[in-house]
């Protein structure tokens, strides 16, 4: 009878046994006799080899690149749980074909990337970051701040591209602002958005409509750029785009310009075509926008939320369960998946 085995990513817990998210509660694994717990090798963004995964029933991972070169014919893995709701590091075709089980953690981000949403708004609306300079300056800023008023929100159009997980959030949060709301997403039950008061348009009428645009959707080949130079020349001139999704949804090159040129009114930007994005982007010196390193989530609620999901996850496939969170679902048909979750009932045995 062996141990069921757990490899944290070292961007979570470190070599020494230390926590680099210290509000990411692990106790569940640590404290069960029955799991013995690692830490991967630190790859950061870097690819996870083969050798990195030996040995492993599972594995919570970060930033680390998943693909073909994570797995061997040989080896236990079961599953990989993500540390949030993107899988763009994650191959899914290699993962279902070696039999690995792909979790994400979207009861973890749902709410807090959603406030994410609403902080920009809010702040952009306001012109937070304008007021609080002009503070700064004392009597020259004071005599001049009428001259910077924001917007109100009520009868503004919230406009999304996406209405999943993240999405429908924001349309909760966005409620009492009494703002009109509307969404692209071919893919959602109409029933949602009735439910939320979200009215489902076409992709072009949510651009021209818009008076924040939010991106709330995955990043694979459909969406890359879905934001772009003709669809930005659509929106109002006093419009506002958020985006706390993925980088390359939005043409950020296209962004810039429509940002310079006035077409646009301001951008809220966790996410980045390039991260960390360079020194002599425009967007660092734009008075406009308000930018986040990928990070305007991150709070103690929300990196606890991520942890506890994900660590369900591994202790569901101990039990020999399925977790509610695999977005690979047709893994669980996989010849490979099965003989291997059999094979590890059988190794750990009543302990399981």
């Amino acid at each position: 009878m062996r141990k069921y085995k757990v490899g944290i990513s070292a961007s979570i817990r470190r070599a020494d046994g230390s926590l680099a998210i210290p509000e990411v509660d692990l106790d569940p694994l640590l404290n069960d006799q029955r799991i013995e717990v690692s830490s991967l090798a630190d790859v950061g963004g870097g690819e996870l080899m083969a050798e990195h995964t030996a040995g492993f029933d599972a594995i919570i991972l970060m930033l680390e690149k998943v693909g073909e070169h994570t797995f061997s014919k040989d080896q236990n893995l079961l599953l990989a749980a993500r540390f949030g709701v993107g899988f763009d590091t994650v191959d899914l075709e290699a993962c279902t074909r070696h039999g690995v089980a792909v979790a994400l953690a979207p009861n973890g981000v749902r709410r807090p990337v959603a406030t994410t949403v609403m902080g920009f708004m809010l702040a952009l609306s306001l012109r937070i970051p304008l007021k609080d300079k002009l503070t700064r300056q004392s009597d020259p800023g004071w005599a001049i701040k009428t001259q910077h008023n924001g917007i109100g929100l009520v009868g503004r159009t919230l406009a999304a591209i996406g209405l999943g997980n993240i999405g429908a959030e924001v349309f909760r949060l966005a409620q009492p602002f009494d703002m009109r709301m509307i969404a692209h997403d071919p893919y959602i039950d109409p029933a949602l958005a009735t439910a939320l008061n979200v009215e489902l348009v076409a992709l072009e009428e949510v651009f021209k409509q818009a008076d924040f645009l939010t991106v709330n959707c995955l990043l694979n080949d459909e969406t890359h750029h879905i934001v772009n130079r003709e669809r930005l020349a659509m929106m109002k001139p006093g419009a506002y785009v958020i985006n706390t999704a993925r980088g390359p949804v939005v043409d950020e090159a296209a962004l810039i310009a429509a940002l310079q040129q006035g077409k646009l009114a301001g951008a809220g930007l966790d996410v980045f075509e390039q991260e960390p994005i360079s020194k002599d982007n425009p967007l660092t010196t734009m008075d406009n926008v308000i930018l986040s390193p990928h990070a305007l989530c991150f709070t103690d609620q929300c990196m606890h939320g991520i942890g506890a999901a994900d660590v369900d996850a591994c202790l569901a496939i101990m039990r020999g369960e399925i977790p509610h969170s695999i977005i690979n679902q047709n893994v669980v048909q996989s010849e490979v998946f099965n003989k291997r979750k059999d094979d590890l009932a059988a190794a750990l045995g009543s302990s399981a």
